[in-house]
């Protein structure tokens, strides 16, 4: 699972010509911002201030919230005309409402709507303009540090260093931020280069104390302290004006011998900051996700008219298939400006000559094989269904190669506008898994994540083997994948959850793979943020 932590993010709220409720007076506006909790059920998120005497307010205090790409979280902005003191807003004027998702807010990254008193009825010509910043501190350091010296602690041979970084916490605990990498037998070690997150490092504050310990790496017992300094990253930024060295101490040793001197010397070899973007700043920066569903029409299915077939219709209209492609579809949609979704099928016989196809579009118009939104995609899959013969065999690699070639040629260009998730529905009997492999490997060097979807009772070993959670998968010529873009999940697991919980369970890993591929490209977004807090 993704274990980023949650993104916050802070919506600014104006409004231009608020109906007049007060009479002799302008409204005293203040705006209130709900979040769906289901059930169409709303709890308060935050609040703004009052603004007095105003129909064209700008509201000063921003409203914050937690963001979460894999869920669609749906949002209701309120405007109240305030005449007294109290903090239920039962007894004050309405003066209209708009409600949207946060993904299309922050897809969008600024919104003017028309402010409505209820569905359809427009309040008068006001409007609401949001505006949406993540709240972070986007920088990292970048750390290169040596050693001279050291003192060796091995009988037989040198020591073995590796380093350790503490930043001090508010209670005076010490806190490891990072370890490197152990250097074998060697007095005067230098280590990989290593970037982490300034608030990782000294939660942003470069006057931080921060201690380093280096110590020697014992297989059979723990490591031993080879010693030690306490310094700020201030201090270790100083390395771009001139040299920057700690004296490496050993307390015990110091206190037992009047002439010590060090235990070894550390030096910062090279210290910068620098931007690490987020997944929110890409796509607030202009990134599109173009969203491609590939359906599974094997004949392992089974026969759709029969009940037992995973493509069978139950009477609510629905199957594992069609509640799939809602669950995802709902929360990518936000994220495409022109909602139109490329639907394929692949393993079965297609009229009107009834041949087998491993890439047909759902709609039959290979030109154009766009649906417009999910719904589009839904009704044709219902169109398809009865018209197509299932047949076989279970390759996935046409359908992963063809996405791959708008990826490669969106790769092109040098810019982060265009990423693609691929959703795969299958009953998982896959025959060419070796094309399949070397499919994924190919995309991993590209702007895409693959999403499968394993429904029904099958074994989904190969599945499994391909999401490559359990180690890096490779191509058979033993070329591995360049980041992993592959999530598996079996519907089964979700039978009994709600029915968002599939999405976000598939989606969690999207935003940091769209991040490491922009990073491996070394690309900013299209509009960076302006500023770094």
């Amino acid at each position: 699972m993704a274990t980023q932590c949650v993104s916050k993010v802070e919506l600014s709220i104006s409004c231009n010509n608020l109906i007049d409720k007060d009479i002799g007076s302008k409204s005293d506006p203040l705006c209130v911002l709900l979040q769906s909790v289901g059930d169409d059920k709303w709890t308060e998120v935050d609040r703004t201030e009052r603004v007095k005497n105003c129909q064209d307010p700008e509201f000063s205090k921003k409203l914050r919230l937690d963001y979460h790409f894999e869920k669609v979280q749906k949002l209701k902005l309120g405007i109240y005309d305030i005449d007294n003191k109290s903090v239920d807003l039962g007894d004050d004027d309405y003066l209209g409402g708009f409600e949207c998702t946060l993904g299309q807010i922050v897809s969008s990254r600024k919104i003017t709507r028309p402010l409505e008193l209820k569905k359809g009825k427009p309040a008068g010509k006001g409007t609401i303009t949001i505006t949406a910043e993540e709240i972070k501190d986007n920088r990292a350091i970048v750390l290169e540090m040596e050693a001279k010296g050291l003192d060796k602690k091995d009988l037989f041979g040198k020591s073995d260093p590796f380093l350790e970084f503490f930043k001090k916490e508010d209670d005076g605990k010490w806190q490891l931020v990072h370890r490197t990498e152990v250097v074998k037998n060697n007095l005067n070690p230098s280590w990989r280069k290593f970037t982490v997150s300034l608030h990782t490092f000294c939660n942003g504050d470069v006057n931080k104390p921060i201690k380093v310990t280096c110590y020697d790496k014992d297989e059979d017992t723990s490591s031993d302290m080879i010693g030690e300094f306490t310094c700020t990253t201030a201090q270790l930024l100083e390395v771009k004006d001139h040299a920057v060295e700690f004296d490496c101490i050993h307390p015990e040793k110091q206190k037992k011998k009047k002439s010590y001197k060090n235990s070894g010397v550390v030096c910062v070899k090279m210290c910068k900051l620098q931007r690490e973007y987020s997944f929110l700043d890409y796509i607030m920066g202009g990134c599109q996700i173009n969203f491609t569903v590939g359906i599974d029409f094997t004949g392992s299915n089974g026969d759709p008219r029969s009940p037992e077939s995973l493509h069978y219709m139950s009477p609510d209209g629905l199957n594992q298939y069609l509640s799939a492609i809602w669950s995802v579809g709902l929360v990518v949609q936000d994220y495409d400006s022109d909602k139109l979704f490329p639907a394929f099928g692949f393993g079965a016989q297609v009229p009107p000559d009834f041949k087998v196809s491993h890439e047909f579009a759902l709609n039959f118009n290979p030109s154009s094989p766009y649906c417009q939104g999910v719904q589009g995609i839904v009704e044709a899959y219902r169109m398809a269904l009865p018209q197509v013969r299932l047949y076989g065999p279970t390759n996935f690699s046409p359908i992963i190669n063809h996405v791959a070639g708008f990826a490669a040629a969106a790769a092109q260009e040098p810019k982060a506008s265009q990423y693609f998730v691929l959703l795969i529905i299958t009953d998982g009997e896959i025959t060419d898994l070796d094309q399949t492999r070397q499919a994924i490997v190919n995309s991993s060097k590209l702007p895409m994540s693959i999403i499968i979807i394993g429904v029904g009772e099958a074994d989904f070993k190969a599945m499994e083997f391909l999401d490559g959670d359990d180690g890096v998968l490779k191509s058979l010529t033993g070329e591995p994948v360049a980041r992993d873009i592959v999530q598996f999940v079996p519907f089964r697991q979700f039978a009994n959850a709600p029915k968002e919980a599939l999405a976000q369970s598939v989606l969690a890993e999207v935003p940091s793979q769209l991040v490491s591929y922009f990073k491996m490209r070394k690309l900013d977004p299209v509009n960076p943020p302006e500023t770094t807090k």
